[in-house]
């Protein structure tokens, strides 16, 4: 098996005036997101950073979220008086409140939120990053930090939605002052990011992420065996425990499903059939001529999926470099009902990586095995068919992992373009 190792800053001054005279925000606040957990109404308190860039005369401005080196800028944004507004057009996302004085109150909603995340940050005076959490270890090489660095698999209570038995979690030191980076993998992708530190009084560590994806967050708990307490915040019910990769196959638990093994076909003899229509509405199938004799990837996923937003930009850099030689890429996109009947979110998607590639508007994610019949266990977002020019699916992968899980991403990269040169030698069918 492949290895898949694994802190908002607003406004200074009052700003009662219009904004043409409202100019210079503090450029760093922090603060907390209440979060509403998933199926119930508890909630959570998730860290927050933001960095505001200058207004512009107009009132323009630019928002970005802050995880760790990680940024997530607005697409747009405006300063009226005391009123922010942002917007992350690619997740269909918006921040907006009011700032009095040293404090900004709002909201953070939008596409497959149901309830807005109540928004509270303050001025950073100091413009250092920071946090909700009590004083962590200070240094990277305390017993604490060591313990929990490196490797580990979360051996699943019940098998997932998705079959799996188990995720990877890989934890390393960040910015060397007791903060940590940890991230989760699981079939359809990982967590991305999480940064955080230990809560001394706790005895535990805090790590999350707040982007124009929405929130996460978990509590990472060493337990007197050596293993690991692993707990979802947005879903308490999510506990399970961690244990080295070498420990956990001693205790005879299942690993981490192979990307490759997610999915499979019903028949493979048989080429891949799909069928929908693009952004102007035109009918694409998978038996139209501009796909003869062509090497394709059929990339399933959705403008919602931030698994997908990782992988987008590496299909862009696939049909750029490989076009001319006979690469066809499809994005089947499944979407909210909402977003089918006007795909503003999918069109900002589009704009943001400037995809060059066929996409499709399928339906919704619950139309996917009926809309792909012919796939076994295709229940991962995305996945992407491989497909020779013989028109028969050669491999199929499930979930992405992102740049956030290091010589993974490195890894896939090589691995995905290798086997597309692979395949674009092969001869086509006569």
């Amino acid at each position: 098996m492949n290895a898949r190792y694994l802190s908002v800053l607003l406004l200074g001054a009052t700003l009662a005036a219009p904004f043409a005279v409202a100019q210079r925000p503090a450029k760093h606040w922090a603060g907390i997101a209440v979060v509403t957990n998933n199926g119930d109404d508890i909630t959570t308190n998730v860290p927050v950073e933001l960095d505001l860039s200058a207004p512009a005369k107009n009132g323009s401005i630019t928002g970005t979220f802050l995880n760790g080196d990680l940024r997530s800028p607005s697409s747009r944004g405006t300063l009226t008086g005391s009123h922010l507004k942002l917007q992350f057009h690619s997740f269909a996302r918006t921040l907006e409140g009011d700032i009095h004085g040293d404090t900004f109150t709002g909201t953070f909603g939008g596409a497959r939120i149901k309830k807005p995340y109540t928004v509270t940050l303050h001025r950073d005076a100091d413009g250092k990053p920071a946090t909700v959490f009590a004083a962590a270890s200070k240094a990277t090489g305390s017993a604490k930090g060591t313990a929990i660095n490196g490797t580990w698999e979360i051996a699943l209570p019940a098998k997932s939605d998705k079959g799996e038995d188990a995720w990877t979690m890989a934890v390393a030191p960040f910015r060397g002052d007791g903060e940590i980076r940890v991230v989760i993998q699981r079939i359809d992708g990982d967590s991305g990011a999480l940064f955080g530190r230990f809560d001394e009084a706790a005895g535990e560590y805090h790590v999350s992420r707040f982007g124009d994806f929405g929130a996460t967050a978990y509590t990472i708990r060493p337990n007197a065996d050596g293993t690991l307490q692993v707990i979802n915040q947005r879903d308490p019910k999510e506990s399970s425990v961690a244990r080295r990769p070498e420990e956990a196959r001693k205790e005879k638990l299942a690993p981490p499903t192979e990307a490759t093994e997610q999915t499979t076909l019903v028949n493979p003899a048989e080429p891949l059939r799909f069928q929908g229509p693009n952004l102007t509405g035109q009918i694409i199938t998978s038996t139209d001529p501009e796909f003869k004799g062509k090497v394709v990837i059929v990339a399933i996923g959705g403008s919602w999926c931030p698994n997908c937003h990782d992988e987008a930009p590496m299909l862009v850099e696939l049909y750029n470099k490989y076009h001319q030689r006979g690469l066809e890429v499809v994005d089947l996109s499944f979407e909210e009902g909402d977003q089918l009947k006007n795909p503003e979110r999918l069109r900002a998607f589009v704009t943001k990586y400037k995809i060059p590639y066929t996409v499709l508007l399928m339906g919704t994610p619950d139309d996917l095995n009926d809309k792909l019949p012919q796939g076994k266990n295709l229940n991962a977002w995305p996945t992407s068919f491989f497909i020779g020019r013989d028109g028969l699916v050669k491999q199929i992968h499930a979930g992405f992992s992102g740049p956030a899980t290091g010589q993974a991403y490195v890894d896939l990269r090589k691995e995905t373009f290798a086997l597309v040169e692979r395949l674009l030698a092969e001869p086509a069918a006569r």
